[in-house]
């Protein structure tokens, strides 16, 4: 059972900003009625700028984290664009190796590199929510759906399968104060879309957001995030993606169905497509391109045999479940379940 939480800002420092204060009470507020102790890492409530300019304070928090005896579980703030200037901080010496414990981490988004960099280093991580974008939502309560899935993690330390959201929401289109107690608006959801090969498939998962992924390799964002990348070897190699189920989905940024193929491209010219076992998508935030997106994967990937499930409930579009890496997993899709050994 998780008892002391402990929230770091990996990427934005958004926490530490005056406008979202109102969301950080509403976020401190649940994660003590679920009997949870709060930490924020020293420099987690700096503020954007200066959680921008000091990524060294962003790696020393993790390492920090993950050393604390007194720590259960790492929280991600939210994610960002920019979580990959942490890689000299971790890895130049060996220092996540050397630091890191048997502890849940949780995020999503930008985290994705973060995830990738606990796993180089063999630690199982938790894919899906966030503190901000879930604990903080400003409704009554957490969205059942994502709420269901959180308190399955903490009281169990797993997560046992995972089911689709008989609802999706839309993106809320502010944030302020006045939105405290307002609904999001709902819509019926689909389930499990089998787009292509068989219905049964195992493996273990991992990946993340596909616009972190897309970054890897591409340096219009950032000239040198594919350098040190490279130079630090965090994208997994083709053996090591060898079984494994590739999970992806996209960001509020709604990625043009262009880049999308490109960076889909990216992964096929790895190899990543040769050796997966299937992959799954997540629901597109609004469901904006969802059909593109759907057809570009077939396009892409060229192999029907190749199982590919959409619409997933995780990512950017709400609700959210949890989805654990590097845990051997099997989606049914005529059950409807992924189930988690």
């Amino acid at each position: 059972m998780i008892k002391n939480v402990a929230i770091v800002s990996l990427s934005s420092g958004t926490i530490g900003e005056a406008f979202v204060k109102h969301e950080i009470e509403l976020g401190i507020k649940r994660l003590k009625d679920f009997g949870l102790s709060v930490r924020f890492m020293p420099h987690a409530l700096k503020g954007i700028e200066y959680v921008k300019n000091h990524p060294a304070e962003r790696a020393a928090d993790l390492l920090e984290a993950f050393q604390s005896p007194g720590i259960d579980m790492i929280l991600c703030a939210i994610g960002g664009d920019d979580t990959y200037r942490l890689l000299p901080y971790l890895f130049e010496n060996g220092e996540l190796a050397k630091a890191v414990s048997d502890k849940t981490f949780l995020g999503f988004s930008d985290t994705t590199i973060n995830h990738f960099m606990l796993h180089k280093v063999g630690l199982r991580t938790f894919y899906g929510q966030s503190f901000l974008a879930d604990i903080c939502e400003l409704d009554t309560d957490m969205l059942p759906y994502t709420k269901k899935y959180f308190e399955e993690l903490i009281s169990t330390g797993k997560i046992k399968s995972i089911t689709p959201s008989d609802l999706w929401y839309e993106e809320r289109t502010g944030f302020g104060p006045d939105q405290i107690g307002k609904p999001l608006k709902s819509h019926p959801d689909r389930g499990f879309e089998l787009l292509q090969g068989s219905h049964v498939f195992s493996g273990k998962i991992l990946g993340g957001c596909i616009d972190s992924i897309h970054d890897i390799f591409n340096g219009t964002r950032y000239a040198d995030m594919p350098l040190l990348c490279e130079k630090y070897q965090l994208f997994p190699d083709r053996e090591d993606w060898k079984g494994r189920i590739l999970l992806l989905e996209s960001s509020e940024e709604k990625m043009a169905p262009n880049q999308y193929r490109k960076s889909l491209e990216y992964l096929k010219e790895r190899g990543v497509f040769d050796v997966v076992s299937g992959v799954l998508t997540g629901k597109p935030m609004d469901e904006t391109y969802d059909r593109e997106y759907k057809q570009i994967l077939v396009d892409v990937i060229g192999d029907p045999k190749i199982p590919v499930v959409c619409n997933i409930n995780i990512g950017h579009a709400k609700p959210r479940c949890i989805i654990p890496f590097d845990v051997e997993a099997t989606v049914d899709t005529e059950k409807q379940i992924i189930r988690f050994t």
